[in-house]
């Protein structure tokens, strides 16, 4: 299981998948910036909305497992598993995704064009300067 630090990490999206990497970003609000990334390297299989809340992380099912396994042929050396409260209902939604790597990125992360940064502060991925 994956194991996050401590803070406030209610609200998730996907800030960046190109079929093979896969940018998780969680915050509290992720309007203008966010302060968790979860990296995943050589993803074999995703399963999870664009936008989501408050996951609840846990281990694979048994079943989880051979899904992933029947779909790539081998269990990759990462599978995350977590479940989120469905939008229309009371019914939880298992999401998985499963990966060669993961990384866990702290930092915080602005998501709008802005020159001062401070150290340790980054752009989001698809933030560009503006035209002149």
């Amino acid at each position: 299981m994956i194991e996050l630090p401590e803070g406030p990490w209610s609200d998730w999206d996907v800030l960046q998948f190109d079929g093979a990497n896969l940018r998780l970003a969680a915050g509290y609000d992720l309007t203008y910036h966010h302060g968790l990334e979860i990296v995943f390297t050589d993803v074999a299989y995703l399963a999870c909305p664009i936008y989501f809340w408050d996951p609840r992380f846990r281990e694979p099912t048994p079943g989880e497992r051979e899904l992933v396994r029947r779909y790539s042929g081998e269990e990759p050396p990462v599978i995350v598993a977590f479940d989120i409260e469905s939008p229309i209902g009371a019914d939880l939604l298992p999401c998985l995704v499963a990966a060669e790597a993961v990384e866990i990125v702290v930092g915080l992360v602005y998501r709008y064009w802005r020159e001062d940064l401070a150290a340790g502060e980054r752009l989001a991925p698809n933030v560009r300067p503006p035209k002149l």
